[in-house]
């Protein structure tokens, strides 16, 4: 009867997927050869060569095609008689809305990035649709169940942010080579290759040898009366050499701090050898244009001299104005695009020998460049198993069963998998509690709206398609169907600081943010703030009441690019029930850590009725869960049966 049971609650079921990465390949599979019949995807992303050793649904002919699509046809080969309907989309396009989510029976996530999970999450709330959480980071990973009014949201705990870095050690007193990566590829980069009108700290008028007038220009723009050989050495003495002169001219900086040396193009290679620099021809084919190939440098994981360094460097920028002009000014940074890596890594290489720090491969400063934990195909297999099973108990609503399950790198109690009951709603959760203010302390004079809607409402709350009150006025909105005369009104109000609105936001005030699409309201009690610290507070603003992460604990070798960590900070030696179980957060393929967890002691003649003591406690020690990304861990459990995983549950 069970099993019958089983079965219909499987074939009658309707599926949404967000993702075909990592996981979503693997889970794919799971479901089909499970017996799921109507299964639709969600995936905006095309297939890249370096998708190719985990995603094996995917193969070298499919690059550059969708990966929903392609994730598709490859599972109909083994199961053509199934219904999967691929979407080649942005999950938060306006076409996914409530509506589009009450159909389904069950929403099961493998993406890779916080802001998709959060937006993910609000629908599946709205629509009062049962979510499946997973994600994992090397060996480590996690699938956790969320169902409205049942067990916390995915949006209940903390969720560490991004490791950011005061602008004034990025651009003046660097002492980690991650700073030098920030600084290469944020700050060069950009300014090179991005936005022509973007002002940063790079932009400081030379004191090369020319008139006062022609000092007034843009020191990075390419002159019409030089050579590109003549403007590769200027920009590379400009910022390796001047501007590390103009930071020692600030004595008191450096009187407890070593002194960084001066780069000049000249003390690094004669003028013969940048004009024999390379000798690539141009091409349309944009995938082929390297540096590396140009000077015949092969391994990427051999750590460059300085010369090499400097070599690539120039080689670089004169394939990227030479190969790919058209894109200047509309480039930003991708982990994917070689020539960008090859050229950051210079960058931060050279900048990085001017402070004394150690150099690093390409490959390393690919990583942390691109904030990459290394996947795990076996975890994405374990978590895409593991989702299958908790979707089968939301489907057959088994309330009982449901757990949050980790996958553990090392045994601990001769398990690899660690199974917990779901905690309830967390009360004082601003996305799904009855709705508290939160507190926003706020400079109300010199902050503008646009500061509000970048750094707050989308930055932290998530919102993509934000309305916001004061009272009855409606001071901005987004929308297609919003007439021109309301869009200049409401484009004119960002660049209005808040006092000045056509109704001042002022201390005391409330605000009402709404976005539409998720079906999702929060409001904003303002606080006026006259100062902030500028390395503590770097936003201008400080917002209360909203679920942040602790404060990161420093760790000088665990850091990885913009604060994440290296599988060396997961655990990696075998775990007492006892000891805390260090958990992580992971966006955007990068792990961070969060807090600690204890796992109980697990007495052998523990009942049901005995376990069930501890519920009362349970939901008074919040505790944060692992939330992985585009890859996973297959773990097995020696006992699955619904006593033992009673006694399984973290205190």
């Amino acid at each position: 009867m069970a099993s019958l049971q089983h079965s219909q609650a499987i074939k009658g079921a309707k599926v949404l997927m967000v993702g075909a990465g990592g996981i979503g390949c693997e889970l794919l599979k799971t479901l089909a050869l499970s017996g799921f019949q109507d299964i639709h995807i969600i995936d905006m992303d095309t297939i890249e060569v370096s998708n190719l050793n985990r995603q094996f649904l995917f193969r070298q002919s499919h690059v550059g095609q969708s990966k929903a699509k392609v994730a598709r046809d490859a599972v109909l080969r083994f199961r053509p008689h199934i219904s999967i309907t691929p979407y080649h989309a942005n999950v938060k396009d306006s076409n996914f809305n409530v509506d589009f989510f009450k159909q389904f029976n069950v929403v099961l996530n493998g993406l890779d990035n916080l802001d998709a999970r959060r937006h993910v999450n609000r629908l599946c709330l709205a629509a009062e649709v049962p979510l499946v959480e997973s994600g994992t980071t090397g060996f480590l990973g996690q699938v956790t169940v969320h169902v409205k009014g049942k067990t916390e949201c995915y949006e209940c705990q903390p969720k560490p942010a991004p490791k950011t870095y005061p602008v004034c050690t990025i651009t003046s007193t660097p002492s980690k080579f991650v700073h030098c990566i920030v600084w290469a590829k944020e700050l060069l980069f950009a300014k090179l290759f991005g936005d022509k009108n973007q002002v940063n700290d790079l932009n400081v008028r030379s004191n090369d040898a020319c008139s006062s007038s022609e000092n007034t220009n843009d020191v990075f723009e390419w002159r019409d009366d030089e050579d590109f050989e003549q403007y590769g050495r200027r920009i590379y003495d400009h910022v390796f050499g001047y501007n590390i002169e103009l930071a020692l001219s600030d004595e008191e900086t450096w009187k407890k701090r070593s002194k960084p040396r001066p780069i000049y193009i000249r003390d690094v290679l004669p003028d013969k050898m940048t004009q024999q620099n390379g000798n690539v021809d141009k091409t349309d084919d944009l995938s082929s244009a390297s540096a590396m190939a140009s000077l015949g440098l092969k391994n990427p994981q051999d750590i460059w001299s300085l010369v090499e360094n400097t070599r690539v460097f120039l080689e670089a920028l004169k394939l990227f104005f030479t190969n790919r002009k058209k894109e200047i000014g509309n480039l930003s940074f991708d982990k994917d695009d070689q020539l960008a890596v090859e050229f950051v890594t210079a960058a931060a290489n050279i900048r990085a020998a001017s402070f004394n720090i150690p150099s690093h491969s390409l490959f390393e400063a690919k990583g942390i460049a691109g904030n990459i934990v290394h996947a795990v195909a076996t975890t994405n297999a374990i978590v895409a198993g593991l989702i299958v099973i908790e979707a089968i108990k939301v489907l057959k609503k088994d309330t009982d069963c449901y757990r949050m399950t980790y996958c553990l790198e090392h045994p601990s109690k001769k398990m690899l998998l660690m199974p917990v009951e779901p905690f309830e709603p967390n009360k004082s959760c601003f996305v799904c509690s009855s709705q508290t203010p939160l507190s926003l302390e706020i400079n109300t004079h010199r902050s503008k709206l646009r500061d509000f809607v970048e750094k707050i409402v989308k930055a932290k709350l998530g919102m993509n398609s934000p309305l916001i009150m004061c009272g009855l006025a409606l001071l901005y909105e987004v929308g297609d169907d919003l007439e021109e005369d309301m869009i200049a009104n409401y484009t004119a109000n960002l660049e209005k600081v808040l006092s000045e609105l056509p109704s001042p936001v002022t201390g005391g005030k409330m605000l009402t943010v709404e976005d539409l699409q998720q079906e999702f309201t929060c409001n904003i009690y303002i606080k006026h703030r006259e100062e902030f610290d500028e390395e503590k507070e770097p936003d201008g603003m400080v917002l209360s009441g909203w679920t942040q992460a602790p404060p990161e604990k420093k760790d000088d070798k665990t850091s990885i690019g913009n604060g994440a960590s290296t599988s060396k900070s997961l655990p990696t030696e075998p775990m007492d029930a006892q000891k805390d179980i260090e958990e992580k957060e992971i966006s955007d393929g990068t792990a961070s850590p969060g807090k600690k967890r204890k796992l109980p002691e697990f007495s052998e003649g523990c009942t049901l009725d005995q376990s069930n003591e501890a519920d009362e406690t349970r939901n008074d020690k919040k505790i944060q869960k692992l939330d992985d990304d585009d890859d996973d861990d297959l773990v097995m459990l020696d006992h699955w049966g619904k006593d033992t995983s009673k006694k399984q549950r973290l205190q």
